[in-house]
């Protein structure tokens, strides 16, 4: 297929009805950038939103679903914004998706500083001193690893992108938590909504998702929890929702 190049195939994004190129050696996105795009308040129709860190731009493609605002896709490694950007094409949505390659650190300065409604961001999860597969691809280990951008950059750079009264959402590790808090504090995001996500009842919490709103007052709500697999370790019935649409 003329879409794909070298171990690529193109997957479908069930609830939304789009398809998106991935590659089991590059990238392939995973169950966090779809709890975070779902998570996110986002405007129904007018507004501008930046995604940061959008890999094979995942998130812009199930934003894409929810809202008909102007996105913007930020992705610092050529492969992967090549994906991202033949996968904006296949799906036909070079009118509301736009992806720029570029560090996330140096975005606000070339979008606009205090342009955007929201922005959300699924960053590296780990320390870069926790690398120690060295068999993974140089592609998963700038993705997954504070090589290139740290958490406290990422938050920075969201916070820098948003008007006064914009929203940024965040997906993460529950370890990090103080983290992100002290970091979102520090740049003027004031988190409002959590929520944990387990991967079953009775285990800890291995996801986090925060929004936070730019200037705003602390009001901090704990949203129920979210459980991925049930008994059975078949998927719960929202995130089965979530994942392939209302009607299953």
């Amino acid at each position: 297929m003329e879409w794909l190049k070298d171990d690529e195939r193109l997957d479908y994004l069930l609830a939304e009805d789009l398809r998106i190129i991935q590659s089991p050696s590059v990238f392939s996105f995973s169950l966090d950038a779809v709890l975070l795009s779902r998570f996110v308040s986002v405007p129904k129709n007018k507004g501008k939103i930046v995604d940061l860190c959008s890999g094979n731009g995942v998130i812009p493609l199930f934003l894409s679903a929810r809202t008909k605002a102007d996105i913007t896709g930020v992705e610092l490694q050529e492969r992967l914004y090549d994906m991202a950007m033949r996968s904006v094409r296949y799906n036909k949505l070079g009118e509301q998706i736009q992806m720029i390659q570029g560090d996330v650190k140096e975005i606000p300065s070339q979008l606009g500083v205090e342009q955007y409604d929201v922005v959300t961001c699924n960053p590296p999860y780990f320390l870069a001193h926790e690398l120690s597969d060295k068999n993974v691809s140089e592609h998963y280990a700038i993705a997954r690893h504070e090589i290139y951008l740290t958490l406290d950059e990422a938050i920075e750079s969201a916070s820098r992108l948003l008007k006064q009264g914009g929203k940024a959402a965040f997906v993460h590790r529950p370890g990090r938590l103080l983290d992100i808090v002290t970091s979102m504090r520090k740049y003027r995001l004031e988190p409002k909504r959590i929520r944990f996500v387990y991967p079953k009842f009775g285990k800890e919490a291995n996801t986090l998702l925060i929004e936070g709103i730019k200037d705003g007052k602390p009001d901090l709500k704990i949203l129920p929890p979210l459980y991925v697999y049930d008994d059975h370790n078949q998927y719960t019935k929202e995130v089965s929702e979530i994942l392939y649409g209302e009607k299953q």
